[in-house]
Protein backbone atom coordinates (compact mmCIF):
# COMPACT_ATOMS: atom_id res chain seq x y z
CA UNK A 1 0.00 0.00 0.00
CA UNK A 2 1.19 3.44 -1.07
CA UNK A 3 0.64 6.77 0.75
CA UNK A 4 1.34 9.91 -2.16
CA UNK A 5 1.45 13.32 -0.87
CA UNK A 6 -1.17 14.84 -3.11
CA UNK A 7 0.88 17.97 -3.46
CA UNK A 8 4.53 16.70 -4.08
CA UNK A 9 3.19 13.38 -5.70
CA UNK A 10 6.27 11.91 -3.92
CA UNK A 11 5.71 8.50 -1.86
CA UNK A 12 5.18 9.26 1.73
CA UNK A 13 5.09 5.50 2.87
CA UNK A 14 4.94 1.70 1.73
CA UNK A 15 3.58 -1.18 3.52
CA UNK A 16 2.98 -4.35 2.67
CA UNK A 17 -1.03 -5.78 3.02
CA UNK A 18 -1.81 -8.02 5.52
CA UNK A 19 -2.76 -11.73 4.80
CA UNK A 20 -6.04 -12.67 5.22
CA UNK A 21 -4.50 -15.63 7.91
CA UNK A 22 -2.79 -12.27 9.75
CA UNK A 23 -6.21 -10.72 9.62
CA UNK A 24 -7.79 -14.02 11.17
CA UNK A 25 -5.22 -13.88 13.58
CA UNK A 26 -5.54 -10.08 14.83
CA UNK A 27 -9.56 -10.62 14.72
CA UNK A 28 -9.89 -13.86 16.92
CA UNK A 29 -7.44 -11.84 19.40
CA UNK A 30 -9.68 -8.83 19.38
CA UNK A 31 -12.43 -11.41 20.23
CA UNK A 32 -10.79 -12.38 23.16
CA UNK A 33 -9.79 -8.90 23.90
CA UNK A 34 -13.83 -8.49 23.92
CA UNK A 35 -14.45 -10.77 27.08
CA UNK A 36 -11.94 -8.57 28.94
CA UNK A 37 -13.48 -5.35 28.09
CA UNK A 38 -17.15 -5.98 28.02
CA UNK A 39 -16.82 -6.66 31.75
CA UNK A 40 -15.08 -3.62 32.54
CA UNK A 41 -17.87 -0.72 34.05
CA UNK A 42 -18.46 1.97 32.15
CA UNK A 43 -16.89 3.98 34.20
CA UNK A 44 -13.51 2.00 33.43
CA UNK A 45 -13.57 1.96 29.82
CA UNK A 46 -14.45 6.02 29.90
CA UNK A 47 -11.44 6.87 31.94
CA UNK A 48 -9.24 5.43 28.96
CA UNK A 49 -11.29 7.35 26.30
CA UNK A 50 -10.49 10.30 27.97
CA UNK A 51 -6.93 9.18 28.04
CA UNK A 52 -7.02 8.81 24.11
CA UNK A 53 -7.81 12.64 23.81
CA UNK A 54 -5.29 13.81 25.91
CA UNK A 55 -2.90 11.56 23.45
CA UNK A 56 -4.83 13.81 20.60
CA UNK A 57 -3.85 17.36 22.16
CA UNK A 58 -0.22 16.20 22.96
CA UNK A 59 0.25 15.54 19.43
CA UNK A 60 -1.75 17.79 17.15
CA UNK A 61 1.24 18.80 15.26
CA UNK A 62 2.36 15.80 14.16
CA UNK A 63 -0.85 13.89 13.26
CA UNK A 64 -2.06 16.70 11.14
CA UNK A 65 0.62 16.92 9.26
CA UNK A 66 0.39 12.93 8.69
CA UNK A 67 -3.12 13.96 7.47
CA UNK A 68 -1.86 16.85 5.05
CA UNK A 69 1.07 14.29 3.71
CA UNK A 70 -1.81 11.30 3.14
CA UNK A 71 -4.61 13.45 1.84
CA UNK A 72 -3.61 16.92 0.38
CA UNK A 73 -5.52 19.13 3.26
CA UNK A 74 -4.78 22.60 4.47
CA UNK A 75 -3.09 21.80 7.37
CA UNK A 76 -5.28 24.24 9.85
CA UNK A 77 -7.92 21.95 8.61
CA UNK A 78 -5.81 18.93 9.56
CA UNK A 79 -4.99 20.51 12.84
CA UNK A 80 -8.81 21.49 13.54
CA UNK A 81 -9.49 17.53 12.79
CA UNK A 82 -7.50 15.98 15.58
CA UNK A 83 -8.72 18.80 17.83
CA UNK A 84 -12.32 17.59 17.02
CA UNK A 85 -11.23 14.33 17.60
CA UNK A 86 -10.50 14.66 20.95
CA UNK A 87 -13.61 17.01 21.92
CA UNK A 88 -15.06 13.87 20.99
CA UNK A 89 -13.08 11.65 23.35
CA UNK A 90 -13.82 14.07 25.78
CA UNK A 91 -17.75 14.30 25.09
CA UNK A 92 -18.12 10.29 25.80
CA UNK A 93 -15.73 10.29 28.25
CA UNK A 94 -17.96 12.97 30.30
CA UNK A 95 -21.58 11.51 29.08
CA UNK A 96 -20.87 7.63 28.20
CA UNK A 97 -21.65 6.34 32.39
CA UNK A 98 -25.35 8.60 31.92
CA UNK A 99 -26.35 6.80 28.28
CA UNK A 100 -25.48 3.29 29.21
CA UNK A 101 -27.35 3.37 32.65
CA UNK A 102 -30.30 0.98 33.19
CA UNK A 103 -33.58 2.62 32.11
CA UNK A 104 -36.42 1.61 34.41
CA UNK A 105 -39.59 1.44 33.04
CA UNK A 106 -43.08 1.00 35.34
CA UNK A 107 -44.97 -2.00 34.29
CA UNK A 108 -46.91 -3.04 37.66
CA UNK A 109 -43.70 -5.67 37.57
CA UNK A 110 -41.48 -5.78 40.15
CA UNK A 111 -39.06 -4.50 38.15
CA UNK A 112 -38.69 -3.70 34.80
CA UNK A 113 -35.55 -2.31 33.47
CA UNK A 114 -33.90 -1.57 29.37
CA UNK A 115 -30.36 -2.27 29.81
CA UNK A 116 -27.20 -1.68 27.05
CA UNK A 117 -25.04 -4.38 26.58
CA UNK A 118 -22.28 -4.44 23.68
CA UNK A 119 -22.23 -6.97 20.88
CA UNK A 120 -18.63 -8.29 20.26
CA UNK A 121 -16.33 -6.78 17.29
CA UNK A 122 -17.72 -4.11 15.63
CA UNK A 123 -15.98 -3.84 11.78
CA UNK A 124 -14.92 -0.17 10.48
CA UNK A 125 -14.55 0.40 7.03
CA UNK A 126 -13.66 3.52 6.73
CA UNK A 127 -13.21 6.51 4.10
CA UNK A 128 -10.08 9.00 3.63
CA UNK A 129 -11.58 12.11 3.62
CA UNK A 130 -11.37 12.86 7.40
CA UNK A 131 -9.24 10.09 8.20
CA UNK A 132 -8.88 10.58 12.09
CA UNK A 133 -12.69 12.11 12.78
CA UNK A 134 -14.22 9.03 10.32
CA UNK A 135 -12.29 6.62 12.88
CA UNK A 136 -12.94 8.10 16.44
CA UNK A 137 -16.64 8.93 15.58
CA UNK A 138 -17.12 5.45 14.88
CA UNK A 139 -15.14 3.94 17.08
CA UNK A 140 -15.27 6.14 20.36
CA UNK A 141 -18.63 5.30 21.46
CA UNK A 142 -18.34 1.60 20.56
CA UNK A 143 -15.48 1.21 22.76
CA UNK A 144 -17.25 3.03 25.49
CA UNK A 145 -20.02 0.75 24.90
CA UNK A 146 -17.93 -2.27 26.17
CA UNK A 147 -17.07 -3.23 21.86
CA UNK A 148 -14.24 -3.73 20.30
CA UNK A 149 -12.87 -2.48 16.74
CA UNK A 150 -11.71 -3.66 14.10
CA UNK A 151 -10.83 -1.49 10.96
CA UNK A 152 -10.30 -1.74 7.56
CA UNK A 153 -9.16 2.30 6.62
CA UNK A 154 -8.84 3.29 2.83
CA UNK A 155 -5.80 2.51 0.88
CA UNK A 156 -4.24 5.93 0.06
CA UNK A 157 -3.85 6.57 3.89
CA UNK A 158 -2.40 3.69 5.79
CA UNK A 159 -0.10 5.58 7.96
CA UNK A 160 -3.04 7.61 9.60
CA UNK A 161 -4.56 4.02 9.88
CA UNK A 162 -1.93 2.86 12.11
CA UNK A 163 -1.05 6.20 13.74
CA UNK A 164 -4.94 6.19 15.13
CA UNK A 165 -4.16 2.57 16.47
CA UNK A 166 -0.87 3.89 18.29
CA UNK A 167 -3.01 6.59 19.57
CA UNK A 168 -4.96 3.99 21.65
CA UNK A 169 -2.15 2.49 22.60
CA UNK A 170 -0.42 5.23 23.80
CA UNK A 171 -3.58 6.15 26.14
CA UNK A 172 -3.22 2.38 27.41
CA UNK A 173 -5.89 0.91 26.13
CA UNK A 174 -5.77 -3.36 26.41
CA UNK A 175 -4.52 -4.87 23.68
CA UNK A 176 -6.33 -5.47 20.53
CA UNK A 177 -9.40 -3.35 21.80
CA UNK A 178 -8.67 -1.54 18.85
CA UNK A 179 -6.89 -3.19 15.57
CA UNK A 180 -6.35 -1.87 11.83
CA UNK A 181 -6.10 -4.01 9.18
CA UNK A 182 -3.96 -2.94 5.94
CA UNK A 183 -6.30 -4.89 3.38
CA UNK A 184 -7.80 -4.27 0.43
CA UNK A 185 -12.26 -4.47 -0.14
CA UNK A 186 -12.14 -8.29 -1.30
CA UNK A 187 -10.24 -9.44 1.57
CA UNK A 188 -12.62 -6.49 3.81
CA UNK A 189 -15.77 -8.53 2.04
CA UNK A 190 -14.42 -11.66 3.13
CA UNK A 191 -13.66 -11.17 6.62
CA UNK A 192 -17.69 -9.87 6.68
CA UNK A 193 -18.67 -13.17 4.47
CA UNK A 194 -17.05 -15.50 6.90
CA UNK A 195 -19.07 -13.97 9.95
CA UNK A 196 -15.87 -12.80 11.70
CA UNK A 197 -17.39 -9.54 13.05
CA UNK A 198 -20.85 -8.81 14.81
CA UNK A 199 -21.43 -5.58 13.29
CA UNK A 200 -20.33 -3.41 10.63
CA UNK A 201 -19.87 0.23 10.15
CA UNK A 202 -19.18 2.26 6.54
CA UNK A 203 -18.04 5.36 5.30
CA UNK A 204 -18.35 5.62 1.65
CA UNK A 205 -19.81 5.61 -1.20
CA UNK A 206 -23.08 3.94 -2.49
CA UNK A 207 -22.35 1.32 -5.03
CA UNK A 208 -19.80 -0.37 -1.68
CA UNK A 209 -22.81 0.57 0.33
CA UNK A 210 -25.12 -1.32 -1.57
CA UNK A 211 -22.75 -4.15 -2.08
CA UNK A 212 -22.04 -4.31 2.23
CA UNK A 213 -25.43 -3.37 2.86
CA UNK A 214 -26.55 -6.50 0.91
CA UNK A 215 -23.97 -9.14 2.85
CA UNK A 216 -24.49 -7.82 6.01
CA UNK A 217 -28.60 -7.59 5.69
CA UNK A 218 -28.17 -11.45 4.08
CA UNK A 219 -25.95 -12.30 7.99
CA UNK A 220 -28.60 -10.81 9.70
CA UNK A 221 -25.72 -8.06 11.23
CA UNK A 222 -26.21 -5.00 12.62
CA UNK A 223 -25.39 -2.26 10.17
CA UNK A 224 -24.71 2.05 10.13
CA UNK A 225 -24.43 3.48 6.52
CA UNK A 226 -22.95 6.91 5.87
CA UNK A 227 -22.95 7.20 1.98
CA UNK A 228 -21.80 10.80 1.16
CA UNK A 229 -24.76 13.67 0.15
CA UNK A 230 -25.18 16.58 -2.16
CA UNK A 231 -26.41 18.96 0.28
CA UNK A 232 -28.65 21.68 -0.99
CA UNK A 233 -27.81 25.25 0.06
CA UNK A 234 -30.61 27.63 -0.16
CA UNK A 235 -31.04 31.30 0.07
CA UNK A 236 -34.35 33.07 0.26
CA UNK A 237 -34.91 36.53 -0.50
CA UNK A 238 -34.55 37.84 3.23
CA UNK A 239 -31.47 36.31 3.82
CA UNK A 240 -28.35 38.62 4.90
CA UNK A 241 -26.48 37.61 1.52
CA UNK A 242 -23.16 39.30 2.83
CA UNK A 243 -22.92 36.50 5.30
CA UNK A 244 -24.53 33.68 3.41
CA UNK A 245 -21.90 33.50 0.80
CA UNK A 246 -19.06 33.77 3.20
CA UNK A 247 -20.53 30.92 5.11
CA UNK A 248 -21.08 29.08 1.47
CA UNK A 249 -17.47 29.35 0.93
CA UNK A 250 -16.44 27.89 4.04
CA UNK A 251 -19.01 25.03 3.55
CA UNK A 252 -18.96 24.16 -0.33
CA UNK A 253 -14.88 24.33 -0.07
CA UNK A 254 -13.42 22.67 2.93
CA UNK A 255 -10.96 20.22 2.61
CA UNK A 256 -11.13 21.22 -0.97
CA UNK A 257 -14.63 20.25 -1.60
CA UNK A 258 -13.66 16.55 -0.14
CA UNK A 259 -16.38 16.23 2.18
CA UNK A 260 -20.04 14.70 2.47
CA UNK A 261 -21.46 17.46 4.11
CA UNK A 262 -20.03 20.04 2.07
CA UNK A 263 -23.07 22.10 0.47
CA UNK A 264 -22.98 21.30 -3.32
CA UNK A 265 -25.95 22.77 -4.50
CA UNK A 266 -26.17 26.50 -4.16
CA UNK A 267 -30.37 27.07 -4.87
CA UNK A 268 -30.84 30.59 -4.70
CA UNK A 269 -34.65 32.76 -5.25
CA UNK A 270 -34.13 34.79 -8.13
CA UNK A 271 -34.99 38.07 -6.77
CA UNK A 272 -31.40 38.04 -4.92
CA UNK A 273 -29.60 35.47 -6.81
CA UNK A 274 -27.39 38.34 -8.87
CA UNK A 275 -26.60 39.81 -5.72
CA UNK A 276 -25.42 36.57 -4.46
CA UNK A 277 -23.62 35.39 -7.09
CA UNK A 278 -21.66 38.42 -7.27
CA UNK A 279 -20.82 37.77 -3.11
CA UNK A 280 -20.09 34.55 -3.51
CA UNK A 281 -17.84 35.24 -5.97
CA UNK A 282 -16.13 37.85 -4.00
CA UNK A 283 -15.24 35.25 -1.30
CA UNK A 284 -14.28 32.42 -3.91
CA UNK A 285 -11.31 35.82 -5.20
CA UNK A 286 -10.05 35.55 -1.94
CA UNK A 287 -9.13 31.91 -1.33
CA UNK A 288 -5.50 30.91 -1.35
CA UNK A 289 -4.77 28.07 -3.50
CA UNK A 290 -1.24 25.70 -3.39
CA UNK A 291 0.93 24.01 -0.63
CA UNK A 292 -1.26 22.89 2.25
CA UNK A 293 1.66 22.71 4.61
CA UNK A 294 1.32 26.52 4.88
CA UNK A 295 -0.46 27.81 7.18
CA UNK A 296 -2.60 30.68 5.14
CA UNK A 297 -3.91 27.84 2.15
CA UNK A 298 -7.76 27.53 2.22
CA UNK A 299 -7.35 25.26 -0.70
CA UNK A 300 -4.90 22.38 -1.32
CA UNK A 301 -4.78 19.48 -4.13
CA UNK A 302 -7.54 16.71 -4.18
CA UNK A 303 -6.37 13.85 -2.35
CA UNK A 304 -5.94 11.50 -5.55
CA UNK A 305 -4.69 12.03 -8.92
CA UNK A 306 -7.75 10.45 -10.53
CA UNK A 307 -10.21 12.67 -8.77
CA UNK A 308 -9.17 15.70 -11.52
CA UNK A 309 -10.33 13.70 -14.50
CA UNK A 310 -13.77 12.83 -12.31
CA UNK A 311 -14.15 16.40 -12.24
CA UNK A 312 -12.90 17.53 -15.36
CA UNK A 313 -16.16 15.06 -16.97
CA UNK A 314 -18.50 16.73 -14.74
CA UNK A 315 -17.65 20.41 -15.85
CA UNK A 316 -17.57 18.62 -19.45
CA UNK A 317 -21.51 17.53 -19.51
CA UNK A 318 -21.89 20.86 -17.57
CA UNK A 319 -20.63 23.13 -20.41
CA UNK A 320 -22.51 20.55 -23.13
CA UNK A 321 -25.78 21.38 -21.45
CA UNK A 322 -24.89 25.08 -21.66
CA UNK A 323 -22.94 26.00 -18.50
CA UNK A 324 -20.27 28.40 -18.56
CA UNK A 325 -18.19 27.83 -15.39
CA UNK A 326 -16.27 30.39 -13.65
CA UNK A 327 -12.92 29.22 -12.96
CA UNK A 328 -10.68 30.84 -10.02
CA UNK A 329 -7.12 30.91 -8.80
CA UNK A 330 -3.51 30.17 -10.84
CA UNK A 331 -2.68 26.53 -12.52
CA UNK A 332 -0.05 24.50 -10.90
CA UNK A 333 2.59 22.74 -12.45
CA UNK A 334 2.88 20.19 -9.73
CA UNK A 335 0.11 18.33 -7.65
CA UNK A 336 -3.16 17.36 -7.90
CA UNK A 337 -4.84 20.55 -8.39
CA UNK A 338 -8.07 21.48 -9.61
CA UNK A 339 -9.17 25.34 -8.98
CA UNK A 340 -12.33 26.37 -7.52
CA UNK A 341 -15.29 26.82 -10.09
CA UNK A 342 -18.51 28.39 -9.86
CA UNK A 343 -21.44 27.19 -12.33
CA UNK A 344 -23.53 30.49 -12.51
CA UNK A 345 -26.87 29.35 -14.21
CA UNK A 346 -26.72 25.41 -13.59
CA UNK A 347 -29.49 23.89 -14.21
CA UNK A 348 -31.02 20.18 -12.39
CA UNK A 349 -30.05 17.74 -15.48
CA UNK A 350 -26.45 18.75 -14.87
CA UNK A 351 -24.24 15.32 -13.25
CA UNK A 352 -22.94 18.46 -10.72
CA UNK A 353 -26.34 19.17 -9.81
CA UNK A 354 -27.46 15.21 -9.03
CA UNK A 355 -24.41 13.31 -8.10
CA UNK A 356 -22.03 13.22 -5.09
CA UNK A 357 -19.21 15.92 -6.17
CA UNK A 358 -16.17 15.51 -4.35
CA UNK A 359 -14.08 18.25 -5.37
CA UNK A 360 -14.34 22.62 -5.50
CA UNK A 361 -17.18 22.99 -7.91
CA UNK A 362 -19.94 24.76 -6.70
CA UNK A 363 -23.48 25.13 -8.86
CA UNK A 364 -26.07 27.52 -9.05
CA UNK A 365 -29.55 26.97 -9.41
CA UNK A 366 -32.19 29.38 -9.65
CA UNK A 367 -35.49 29.17 -8.23
CA UNK A 368 -38.62 31.24 -8.44
CA UNK A 369 -39.33 30.95 -4.83
CA UNK A 370 -39.66 28.58 -1.37
CA UNK A 371 -41.60 26.29 -3.25
CA UNK A 372 -39.40 25.22 -5.76
CA UNK A 373 -36.16 25.68 -3.47
CA UNK A 374 -38.13 22.57 -1.70
CA UNK A 375 -38.59 20.54 -4.29
CA UNK A 376 -35.23 20.84 -5.98
CA UNK A 377 -33.54 20.33 -2.54
CA UNK A 378 -35.38 17.41 -2.55
CA UNK A 379 -35.02 15.88 -6.33
CA UNK A 380 -31.57 14.08 -5.55
CA UNK A 381 -31.06 10.25 -4.22
CA UNK A 382 -29.19 11.71 -0.94
CA UNK A 383 -30.40 13.24 2.16
CA UNK A 384 -27.89 14.00 4.24
CA UNK A 385 -27.78 17.62 5.26
CA UNK A 386 -28.61 20.72 4.45
CA UNK A 387 -28.54 24.53 4.62
CA UNK A 388 -31.66 27.11 4.69
CA UNK A 389 -30.90 30.95 5.01
CA UNK A 390 -33.54 33.35 6.01
CA UNK A 391 -33.86 35.98 8.76
CA UNK A 392 -37.49 34.54 9.24
CA UNK A 393 -36.53 32.05 11.59
CA UNK A 394 -40.13 30.83 12.15
CA UNK A 395 -40.46 30.35 8.12
CA UNK A 396 -36.92 29.03 7.75
CA UNK A 397 -37.97 26.32 10.75
CA UNK A 398 -41.02 25.34 8.65
CA UNK A 399 -39.45 24.62 5.79
CA UNK A 400 -36.52 22.72 7.18
CA UNK A 401 -39.52 20.47 8.03
CA UNK A 402 -40.04 20.11 4.55
CA UNK A 403 -36.19 19.06 3.41
CA UNK A 404 -35.27 15.48 3.19
CA UNK A 405 -32.22 15.28 5.05
CA UNK A 406 -30.70 13.64 8.47
CA UNK A 407 -29.65 17.50 9.53
CA UNK A 408 -30.92 20.54 8.64
CA UNK A 409 -28.68 24.09 9.75
CA UNK A 410 -30.38 27.27 9.67
CA UNK A 411 -27.75 30.27 8.85
CA UNK A 412 -25.05 28.39 9.28
CA UNK A 413 -23.52 25.05 7.40
CA UNK A 414 -23.34 21.63 8.76
CA UNK A 415 -20.34 21.10 10.80
CA UNK A 416 -19.13 18.30 13.53
CA UNK A 417 -20.72 18.29 16.69
CA UNK A 418 -20.41 15.08 19.33
CA UNK A 419 -23.78 16.11 20.92
CA UNK A 420 -25.93 15.94 17.59
CA UNK A 421 -26.67 12.59 16.27
CA UNK A 422 -25.38 12.69 12.16
CA UNK A 423 -26.38 10.32 9.20
CA UNK A 424 -28.64 10.98 6.69
CA UNK A 425 -32.05 9.06 4.71
CA UNK A 426 -32.69 7.73 1.61
CA UNK A 427 -29.35 6.87 -0.03
CA UNK A 428 -27.37 8.73 2.11
CA UNK A 429 -27.40 5.91 4.60
CA UNK A 430 -29.19 4.41 7.68
CA UNK A 431 -28.62 4.31 11.29
CA UNK A 432 -26.64 7.56 13.20
CA UNK A 433 -23.23 7.86 14.35
CA UNK A 434 -22.70 10.18 17.61
CA UNK A 435 -24.61 11.98 20.55
CA UNK A 436 -26.62 8.86 22.39
CA UNK A 437 -27.84 7.60 19.41
CA UNK A 438 -24.47 6.51 18.23
CA UNK A 439 -23.84 5.29 21.17
CA UNK A 440 -26.80 2.63 21.00
CA UNK A 441 -26.44 1.95 17.13
CA UNK A 442 -23.85 -1.31 18.31
CA UNK A 443 -25.13 -2.88 21.49
CA UNK A 444 -28.27 -5.23 22.50
CA UNK A 445 -30.70 -3.02 23.49
CA UNK A 446 -32.24 -6.07 26.66
CA UNK A 447 -35.89 -5.62 27.89
CA UNK A 448 -35.12 -7.31 31.53
CA UNK A 449 -38.77 -8.20 33.87
CA UNK A 450 -38.77 -8.55 37.05
CA UNK A 451 -41.62 -11.09 38.87
CA UNK A 452 -42.31 -11.75 42.73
Amino acid sequence: MRSVNPYTEEVNWTYDPFSFDECESRIESSRAAFSRWSSFSAEERTKYIFKAGQVLRQNVDVYAEIITKETGKPIRQSREEIENCAWLCDYYAENAVGFLKDELVDTGTEKSYVTFEPLGIIFGVISWSFPFLQVFRFAVPAMCAGNVCVIKHASNVPRSALEIEKVFHKAGFPENVFNTLLIDSKTAMEIIEEEMVDGVSLTGNIVTGSEIGELVGGLVKPLVLELGGSDPFIVLEDADIERAAQVAVRSSFLNTGQSSTAAKRFIIVEDIVVDFIEAFELEIQELKVGDPMDEETDIGPLAKKEFIDSLERILKDAKKKGAEPHVYGEEHNKGFFFRPTLIPAASTDMKACNIEVFGPIAPVITVKDEGEAVIVANSTEFGLGAEIWSQDLERAQNLAKRIKSGFVVINGMVEFNPRLPFGGIKKSGIGRELSHYGLKEFVNIKTVVVNR
